[in-house]
């Protein structure tokens, strides 16, 4: 695996038209006000419709995800209305997090194309938006992008407090994707 640690990051306030997923998926608001943009992306040795499987199993993050128990709350787990709920934590001290998913877009099997999945963050504490893209980079390699649009909370309090958050905050999901893409690699080279 090689894990590529360019950071899309974009800090604080106005990253509108910058080249933000934000800027380019329909239906994402773009960063900006009190909206941050962070953008984890990890290669992967495997083809883009294996590394799909694992990514667009919802559930299934609960296995790589640091810290996190996913479960599907309404719809199907693999469409538009999906709703789920993660608890990122450990008993009290656990922090939920619930979503809705708003677009669900897969090529036809067998077939190359846009793999992506945006889900909106609908609780009280964390809101905006999170988008997961597959890129195909070749016949057995491909790239995840794990892309959080989020609206802080607290206003100023939370503006401010996002430049301390973020380093840690990126830190656990790239090594949730490393994670996932050693044992994506693991098995598709076993040959399961």
């Amino acid at each position: 695996m090689t894990g590529n640690d360019s950071s899309g990051d974009r800090g604080t306030a106005g990253g509108s038209g910058d080249g933000g997923v934000g800027d380019r998926t329909p239906g994402v608001r773009p960063a900006g006000g009190g909206r941050v943009e962070l953008t984890v992306p990890v290669d992967v040795n495997v083809p883009a419709d294996v590394l799909w499987e694992v990514v667009s199993d919802l559930e299934g993050q609960s296995d790589w995800m640091l810290g996190t128990t996913v479960g599907i709350t309404a719809g199907d787990g693999r469409s538009v209305g999906t709703e789920l709920r993660a608890v990122t934590g450990v008993g009290p001290l656990g922090v939920a997090d619930t979503m809705r998913v708003t677009e669900w877009t897969e090529p036809p099997a067998g077939t190359t194309g846009e793999r992506r999945i945006v889900v909106t963050h609908t609780g009280t504490v964390i809101r905006g938006d999170g988008v997961f893209v597959v890129v195909e980079l070749g016949p057995a390699r491909s790239r995840f992008l794990w892309t959080e649009l989020l609206d802080l909370p607290l206003g100023a309090l939370g503006q401010f407090g996002w430049p301390l958050v973020r380093p840690a905050f990126r830190a656990g999901v790239a090594h949730s994707l490393r994670r996932m893409a050693e044992a994506t690699e693991d098995r598709y080279r076993a040959g399961r």
